[in-house]
Protein backbone atom coordinates (compact mmCIF):
# COMPACT_ATOMS: atom_id res chain seq x y z
CA UNK A 1 0.00 0.00 0.00
CA UNK A 2 1.42 3.20 -0.71
CA UNK A 3 0.98 6.11 1.62
CA UNK A 4 0.45 9.88 1.06
CA UNK A 5 4.23 12.14 1.37
CA UNK A 6 1.84 15.01 1.60
CA UNK A 7 -0.84 15.29 4.45
CA UNK A 8 -2.63 18.75 4.59
CA UNK A 9 -4.92 17.07 6.98
CA UNK A 10 -1.97 17.83 10.09
CA UNK A 11 -2.71 21.30 9.73
CA UNK A 12 -6.48 20.62 10.64
CA UNK A 13 -5.82 18.32 13.82
CA UNK A 14 -6.98 20.72 16.46
CA UNK A 15 -8.74 23.52 17.11
CA UNK A 16 -5.48 25.38 17.98
CA UNK A 17 -3.74 23.74 14.76
CA UNK A 18 -6.68 25.35 12.98
CA UNK A 19 -6.40 29.34 14.69
CA UNK A 20 -2.64 29.15 13.99
CA UNK A 21 -2.74 28.64 10.85
CA UNK A 22 -6.36 30.63 9.70
CA UNK A 23 -5.99 32.39 6.62
CA UNK A 24 -8.68 34.71 7.22
CA UNK A 25 -10.02 36.69 10.65
CA UNK A 26 -13.19 38.49 11.45
CA UNK A 27 -12.22 41.16 14.11
CA UNK A 28 -15.08 43.17 15.64
CA UNK A 29 -13.39 46.52 14.22
CA UNK A 30 -14.41 45.73 10.61
CA UNK A 31 -17.82 45.00 11.36
CA UNK A 32 -20.76 47.62 11.33
CA UNK A 33 -23.91 47.81 13.08
CA UNK A 34 -27.26 49.17 10.73
CA UNK A 35 -29.58 50.92 13.44
CA UNK A 36 -33.30 52.03 12.35
CA UNK A 37 -34.31 55.09 15.09
CA UNK A 38 -38.16 56.02 14.29
CA UNK A 39 -39.75 59.36 15.26
CA UNK A 40 -41.95 59.30 18.16
CA UNK A 41 -41.43 56.17 19.48
CA UNK A 42 -40.75 55.79 23.34
CA UNK A 43 -39.58 52.60 23.54
CA UNK A 44 -37.98 49.95 20.92
CA UNK A 45 -40.52 47.95 18.44
CA UNK A 46 -39.55 45.05 17.23
CA UNK A 47 -39.71 44.58 13.42
CA UNK A 48 -41.48 41.15 12.65
CA UNK A 49 -39.20 40.26 9.50
CA UNK A 50 -36.13 41.15 11.25
CA UNK A 51 -35.93 38.96 14.58
CA UNK A 52 -34.17 40.39 16.93
CA UNK A 53 -33.78 44.08 15.10
CA UNK A 54 -35.95 46.84 16.73
CA UNK A 55 -36.73 50.33 15.47
CA UNK A 56 -35.25 52.45 18.30
CA UNK A 57 -36.25 55.31 20.55
CA UNK A 58 -33.64 57.85 20.56
CA UNK A 59 -32.99 56.93 24.37
CA UNK A 60 -32.93 53.13 23.00
CA UNK A 61 -30.49 54.35 20.38
CA UNK A 62 -28.06 55.93 22.69
CA UNK A 63 -28.11 52.82 24.77
CA UNK A 64 -26.91 50.29 22.13
CA UNK A 65 -24.69 52.88 20.85
CA UNK A 66 -23.21 52.84 24.14
CA UNK A 67 -22.95 48.81 24.02
CA UNK A 68 -21.44 48.82 20.42
CA UNK A 69 -18.53 51.05 21.72
CA UNK A 70 -17.95 49.11 24.73
CA UNK A 71 -18.46 45.74 22.13
CA UNK A 72 -15.54 46.99 19.81
CA UNK A 73 -17.72 47.63 17.07
CA UNK A 74 -15.95 49.88 14.24
CA UNK A 75 -18.90 51.70 13.40
CA UNK A 76 -22.84 52.56 13.50
CA UNK A 77 -25.08 52.91 10.38
CA UNK A 78 -28.27 55.27 11.47
CA UNK A 79 -31.27 55.04 9.00
CA UNK A 80 -34.35 57.80 10.09
CA UNK A 81 -37.57 56.75 10.06
CA UNK A 82 -39.57 59.63 9.77
CA UNK A 83 -43.80 60.56 11.16
CA UNK A 84 -44.56 62.72 8.03
CA UNK A 85 -43.08 62.17 4.61
CA UNK A 86 -43.23 64.15 1.18
CA UNK A 87 -42.66 64.28 -2.33
CA UNK A 88 -38.91 65.99 -1.93
CA UNK A 89 -38.08 64.24 1.42
CA UNK A 90 -37.42 66.96 3.08
CA UNK A 91 -37.58 65.49 6.58
CA UNK A 92 -34.07 64.30 5.14
CA UNK A 93 -32.86 67.91 5.02
CA UNK A 94 -34.67 69.20 7.91
CA UNK A 95 -31.86 69.56 11.15
CA UNK A 96 -34.96 68.71 13.86
CA UNK A 97 -35.76 65.58 11.01
CA UNK A 98 -35.51 62.11 12.97
CA UNK A 99 -31.95 61.47 11.29
CA UNK A 100 -29.91 64.66 12.06
CA UNK A 101 -31.36 64.28 15.76
CA UNK A 102 -30.25 61.08 15.74
CA UNK A 103 -26.47 61.83 14.49
CA UNK A 104 -26.57 64.08 17.15
CA UNK A 105 -27.68 62.07 19.77
CA UNK A 106 -24.83 59.32 19.10
CA UNK A 107 -21.84 61.52 18.32
CA UNK A 108 -23.07 63.35 21.74
CA UNK A 109 -23.36 59.46 23.78
CA UNK A 110 -19.91 58.29 21.95
CA UNK A 111 -18.01 60.92 20.41
CA UNK A 112 -14.99 59.56 18.13
CA UNK A 113 -15.42 55.94 20.52
CA UNK A 114 -16.45 54.82 17.06
CA UNK A 115 -17.23 55.64 13.42
CA UNK A 116 -20.84 57.25 12.91
CA UNK A 117 -22.37 56.98 9.81
CA UNK A 118 -25.55 58.26 8.52
CA UNK A 119 -27.43 56.87 5.49
CA UNK A 120 -27.60 59.44 2.37
CA UNK A 121 -30.96 58.56 0.33
CA UNK A 122 -34.06 60.11 0.24
CA UNK A 123 -35.95 56.52 -0.04
CA UNK A 124 -36.77 56.78 3.91
CA UNK A 125 -38.31 60.44 3.65
CA UNK A 126 -40.32 60.42 0.18
CA UNK A 127 -43.45 59.44 0.01
CA UNK A 128 -43.72 57.67 -2.85
CA UNK A 129 -40.76 55.73 -1.59
CA UNK A 130 -38.03 56.30 -4.03
CA UNK A 131 -34.18 56.81 -3.71
CA UNK A 132 -34.86 60.56 -5.43
CA UNK A 133 -37.43 62.65 -6.88
CA UNK A 134 -39.56 62.58 -9.50
CA UNK A 135 -40.53 64.24 -12.58
CA UNK A 136 -43.87 65.04 -13.54
CA UNK A 137 -43.79 61.46 -15.47
CA UNK A 138 -42.74 59.41 -12.43
CA UNK A 139 -39.32 58.75 -13.54
CA UNK A 140 -36.54 59.41 -11.23
CA UNK A 141 -34.52 62.85 -11.70
CA UNK A 142 -30.69 62.07 -11.36
CA UNK A 143 -29.98 65.68 -11.22
CA UNK A 144 -32.45 67.30 -9.37
CA UNK A 145 -31.57 64.49 -6.99
CA UNK A 146 -27.94 65.17 -7.05
CA UNK A 147 -29.51 68.78 -5.40
CA UNK A 148 -31.24 67.05 -2.80
CA UNK A 149 -28.01 64.66 -1.96
CA UNK A 150 -25.84 67.62 -1.44
CA UNK A 151 -27.92 69.59 1.01
CA UNK A 152 -28.70 66.17 2.76
CA UNK A 153 -24.72 65.63 2.99
CA UNK A 154 -24.82 69.29 4.73
CA UNK A 155 -27.20 68.35 6.92
CA UNK A 156 -25.68 64.64 8.15
CA UNK A 157 -22.14 66.92 8.43
CA UNK A 158 -23.39 69.75 10.46
CA UNK A 159 -24.90 67.10 12.76
CA UNK A 160 -21.23 65.41 13.58
CA UNK A 161 -21.37 62.02 11.26
CA UNK A 162 -18.33 60.91 10.59
CA UNK A 163 -19.13 59.04 7.10
CA UNK A 164 -22.38 59.94 4.71
CA UNK A 165 -23.20 56.81 3.39
CA UNK A 166 -23.99 57.83 -0.56
CA UNK A 167 -26.46 54.91 -1.32
CA UNK A 168 -28.87 55.97 -3.96
CA UNK A 169 -27.09 55.12 -6.89
CA UNK A 170 -27.57 58.37 -8.94
CA UNK A 171 -24.87 59.29 -11.44
CA UNK A 172 -22.54 61.22 -10.15
CA UNK A 173 -23.49 61.66 -6.35
CA UNK A 174 -20.06 61.10 -5.17
CA UNK A 175 -18.52 64.09 -6.80
CA UNK A 176 -22.03 66.29 -6.37
CA UNK A 177 -21.60 65.43 -2.32
CA UNK A 178 -17.74 65.77 -2.14
CA UNK A 179 -17.69 69.47 -3.89
CA UNK A 180 -20.28 70.26 -1.03
CA UNK A 181 -19.26 68.77 1.37
CA UNK A 182 -15.58 70.50 0.21
CA UNK A 183 -16.75 73.82 -0.17
CA UNK A 184 -19.24 73.83 3.27
CA UNK A 185 -15.74 73.19 4.90
CA UNK A 186 -16.29 69.34 5.74
CA UNK A 187 -13.38 68.69 3.98
CA UNK A 188 -12.63 65.66 6.74
CA UNK A 189 -16.53 63.81 6.53
CA UNK A 190 -15.76 60.59 4.66
CA UNK A 191 -17.94 59.21 1.81
CA UNK A 192 -18.68 55.52 1.73
CA UNK A 193 -20.06 54.77 -1.51
CA UNK A 194 -22.20 52.04 -2.34
CA UNK A 195 -21.27 51.77 -5.95
CA UNK A 196 -22.47 48.48 -6.45
CA UNK A 197 -25.76 48.38 -5.14
CA UNK A 198 -27.68 45.73 -7.10
CA UNK A 199 -31.54 45.91 -7.88
CA UNK A 200 -31.75 42.44 -5.40
CA UNK A 201 -35.02 40.81 -3.87
CA UNK A 202 -32.57 40.36 -0.66
CA UNK A 203 -33.90 44.13 0.33
CA UNK A 204 -37.22 43.05 1.87
CA UNK A 205 -37.09 43.20 5.25
CA UNK A 206 -35.40 46.29 5.61
CA UNK A 207 -38.29 48.12 3.53
CA UNK A 208 -40.60 46.74 6.75
CA UNK A 209 -37.69 48.22 8.88
CA UNK A 210 -38.36 52.02 7.37
CA UNK A 211 -41.77 51.40 6.55
CA UNK A 212 -40.62 51.62 2.91
CA UNK A 213 -44.37 53.23 0.78
CA UNK A 214 -42.59 52.25 -2.49
CA UNK A 215 -44.68 50.67 -5.24
CA UNK A 216 -42.67 49.50 -8.30
CA UNK A 217 -39.00 48.80 -8.00
CA UNK A 218 -36.03 50.74 -8.16
CA UNK A 219 -34.24 48.91 -11.73
CA UNK A 220 -33.60 51.96 -13.79
CA UNK A 221 -31.05 53.02 -10.78
CA UNK A 222 -29.85 50.23 -8.85
CA UNK A 223 -27.54 47.48 -10.46
CA UNK A 224 -28.69 44.93 -12.34
CA UNK A 225 -28.27 41.15 -10.93
CA UNK A 226 -26.70 39.94 -14.10
CA UNK A 227 -23.58 42.76 -14.60
CA UNK A 228 -20.31 42.26 -13.50
CA UNK A 229 -18.47 44.83 -15.34
CA UNK A 230 -20.53 47.17 -15.12
CA UNK A 231 -20.04 47.21 -11.01
CA UNK A 232 -16.52 47.90 -12.04
CA UNK A 233 -17.08 50.80 -14.00
CA UNK A 234 -19.66 52.34 -11.05
CA UNK A 235 -16.65 51.69 -8.82
CA UNK A 236 -14.22 53.41 -10.84
CA UNK A 237 -15.97 56.46 -11.23
CA UNK A 238 -16.98 56.19 -7.72
CA UNK A 239 -13.08 56.69 -6.28
CA UNK A 240 -12.58 58.84 -9.79
CA UNK A 241 -15.28 61.46 -7.98
CA UNK A 242 -13.58 61.17 -4.04
CA UNK A 243 -15.50 58.46 -2.16
CA UNK A 244 -12.93 57.46 0.67
CA UNK A 245 -14.64 53.72 0.73
CA UNK A 246 -16.66 51.64 -1.85
CA UNK A 247 -19.40 48.92 -0.96
CA UNK A 248 -20.91 46.18 -2.48
CA UNK A 249 -24.50 45.74 -1.37
CA UNK A 250 -25.41 42.73 -1.36
CA UNK A 251 -22.65 40.75 0.54
CA UNK A 252 -23.05 36.67 -0.02
CA UNK A 253 -25.08 36.47 -3.26
CA UNK A 254 -22.21 38.79 -4.75
CA UNK A 255 -18.71 37.61 -3.14
CA UNK A 256 -17.80 38.06 -6.75
CA UNK A 257 -17.96 40.95 -7.02
CA UNK A 258 -16.80 41.98 -3.92
CA UNK A 259 -13.39 39.97 -5.21
CA UNK A 260 -13.31 42.00 -8.30
CA UNK A 261 -14.07 45.35 -6.53
CA UNK A 262 -10.87 44.44 -3.97
CA UNK A 263 -8.87 43.20 -6.66
CA UNK A 264 -9.05 46.41 -8.65
CA UNK A 265 -9.04 49.54 -6.21
CA UNK A 266 -7.06 51.26 -3.53
CA UNK A 267 -9.35 52.21 -0.92
CA UNK A 268 -11.09 50.28 1.45
CA UNK A 269 -14.17 47.61 0.59
CA UNK A 270 -17.07 47.09 2.24
CA UNK A 271 -19.66 44.79 1.56
CA UNK A 272 -23.40 44.83 3.33
CA UNK A 273 -25.01 41.68 4.74
CA UNK A 274 -28.65 42.95 3.95
CA UNK A 275 -31.80 42.16 5.43
CA UNK A 276 -32.88 39.58 3.29
CA UNK A 277 -29.74 37.50 4.22
CA UNK A 278 -29.70 37.82 7.96
CA UNK A 279 -33.88 36.92 7.74
CA UNK A 280 -33.19 33.59 5.64
CA UNK A 281 -30.64 32.35 8.33
CA UNK A 282 -32.51 33.60 11.26
CA UNK A 283 -35.96 31.62 9.85
CA UNK A 284 -33.83 28.33 8.99
CA UNK A 285 -32.19 28.79 12.38
CA UNK A 286 -35.29 29.18 14.47
CA UNK A 287 -36.76 25.99 12.18
CA UNK A 288 -33.46 23.70 13.41
CA UNK A 289 -32.71 23.34 9.70
CA UNK A 290 -29.29 25.65 10.34
CA UNK A 291 -26.77 25.69 12.96
CA UNK A 292 -27.40 30.26 13.87
CA UNK A 293 -23.77 30.35 15.70
CA UNK A 294 -21.75 28.65 12.99
CA UNK A 295 -23.47 29.98 9.80
CA UNK A 296 -23.31 33.60 11.40
CA UNK A 297 -19.14 32.91 11.65
CA UNK A 298 -19.41 31.17 8.52
CA UNK A 299 -21.09 33.99 6.34
CA UNK A 300 -18.95 36.59 7.81
CA UNK A 301 -15.70 35.14 7.39
CA UNK A 302 -16.83 34.61 3.54
CA UNK A 303 -17.47 37.85 3.27
CA UNK A 304 -13.79 38.55 5.24
CA UNK A 305 -12.18 35.80 2.75
CA UNK A 306 -13.72 37.74 -0.16
CA UNK A 307 -12.13 40.78 0.31
CA UNK A 308 -14.19 43.19 2.36
CA UNK A 309 -12.64 45.13 4.81
CA UNK A 310 -15.79 45.95 6.68
CA UNK A 311 -19.22 44.20 6.97
CA UNK A 312 -22.04 45.63 7.29
CA UNK A 313 -24.51 43.43 9.56
CA UNK A 314 -27.03 43.37 11.93
CA UNK A 315 -25.39 40.82 13.69
CA UNK A 316 -22.79 43.00 14.61
CA UNK A 317 -23.28 42.75 18.47
CA UNK A 318 -23.81 39.00 18.57
CA UNK A 319 -20.37 38.26 15.95
CA UNK A 320 -18.35 40.03 18.38
CA UNK A 321 -19.64 37.61 21.27
CA UNK A 322 -19.26 34.64 19.55
CA UNK A 323 -15.63 35.06 17.48
CA UNK A 324 -14.83 36.13 21.08
CA UNK A 325 -15.99 32.54 22.18
CA UNK A 326 -13.92 31.07 18.83
CA UNK A 327 -10.69 32.89 19.89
Amino acid sequence: MTYPDVRPRRLRRTAAVRRAVAETRVHPAELVLPLFVKEGLTEPKPIASLPGVVQHSRESLRKVATEAVAAGIGGLMLFGVPAQRDATGSGATDPDGILNVAIRDVVHEVGDGTVVMADLCLDEFTSHGHCGVLTPDGAVDNDATLARYTDMALAQAAAGAHVVGASGMMDGQVGAVRRALDAAGHQDTIILAYAAKYASAFYGPFRDAVESTLTGDRKTYQQDPANAREALREVQLDVAEGADIVMVKPALPYLDIVAKVADSVDVPVAAYQVSGEYAMVEAAAANGWLDRDRTIVETLTSIRRAGAQMILTYWALDAVALLRAND
